[in-house]
């Protein structure tokens, strides 16, 4: 027997103990609902977690499927490619046109601003050896 198959109750008692706690989350949100100060985001959250329960089956089908009939690895040597037009295009670097001399001077404002601070900025550090 395989060791898979020696851990199968175990995983059969993770499973049910898990649906089992989605069921008792549901029922409380259920209660909450009905409560006084209960709201239908606890509604919604009522009818989710019985869904919840239904995947941990599910997903212990799945796996005790592909325990028995692994799927077929992809091969190491072949090269995956993105169809083309999945993915958006990059952009173009346009042409950098500088046509509004508004903005040309004030760059350039804020460029010596920029040099006068980091100037200021030196003299203040340049005595206290930081």
């Amino acid at each position: 027997m395989s060791t898979t198959r020696r851990r199968r109750p175990a995983l059969i008692l993770l499973v049910t103990a898990a649906a089992l706690g989605c069921l008792a989350l549901a029922w409380w949100q259920w209660t909450r609902w009905e409560s006084s100060s209960g709201s239908f985001q606890n509604l919604g959250y009522a009818m989710q977690w019985p869904l919840f329960a239904g995947f941990c089956f599910y997903a212990y089908f799945k796996f005790v499927r592909y325990e028995e009939a692994p799927p077929e690895p992809h091969p190491q040597d072949t090269v995956t490619e993105i169809p083309a037009g999945l993915l958006p295009e990059r952009p173009k670097a346009g042409a950098a046109q500088d046509v509004d001399p508004t903005l040309r001077d004030y760059n350039v404002y804020l460029a010596d601003l920029a040099k006068a601070d980091a100037d200021a900025d030196d003299h203040k550090h340049r005595g206290t050896g930081t």
